[in-house]
């Protein structure tokens, strides 16, 4: 059974919610295991979550989630941006896949509570990549 670190951003906690149990859900129905989950305040924090849990032996994968509202600044591209290069990073160095669900920028609420699904797609290209990716040992 593959075992998932699920990392789960706070901020806009009404549609993270609803993007946790999708998640969740999309989890239990492709027979794996969250191992454990993360809350975290922000996306911006996510990074350092999701390597603690790729750390675990437990885990084959991470799939984080959230969503980034957009402003009257650039304030949502830029820690959109800044997040998803990090969870790269995080994904390479420990040889662990870590997937993005995270919806914006440029988003107003009302868009990203109609791509909470974005939460279940994260899950399965985490599981995906589990299955499809080669043994470096091999």
């Amino acid at each position: 059974m593959t075992t998932l670190g699920l990392v789960v951003a706070e901020f806009n906690r009404p549609i993270t919610e609803q993007m946790e149990q999708e998640a969740l859900e999309a989890a239990q129905a492709a027979g794996a295991e969250v191992h454990e989950t993360v809350t975290v305040p922000g996306v911006y924090d996510a990074p350092l979550a999701a390597d603690r849990l790729a750390r675990l032996e437990a885990v084959d994968a991470v799939a984080v989630i959230g969503t980034v509202i957009t402003g009257d600044t650039d304030h949502d591209q830029v820690i959109t941006d800044a997040t998803a290069q990090r969870l790269s990073d995080v994904s390479l160095e420990r040889d662990t896949p870590v997937t993005l669900g995270v919806t914006g920028p440029g988003m107003s609420a009302a868009e990203s509570r109609e791509r909470v699904e974005n939460a279940a797609k994260a899950v399965d290209g985490a599981l995906d990549l589990v299955v499809q990716l080669p043994d470096p040992d091999q």
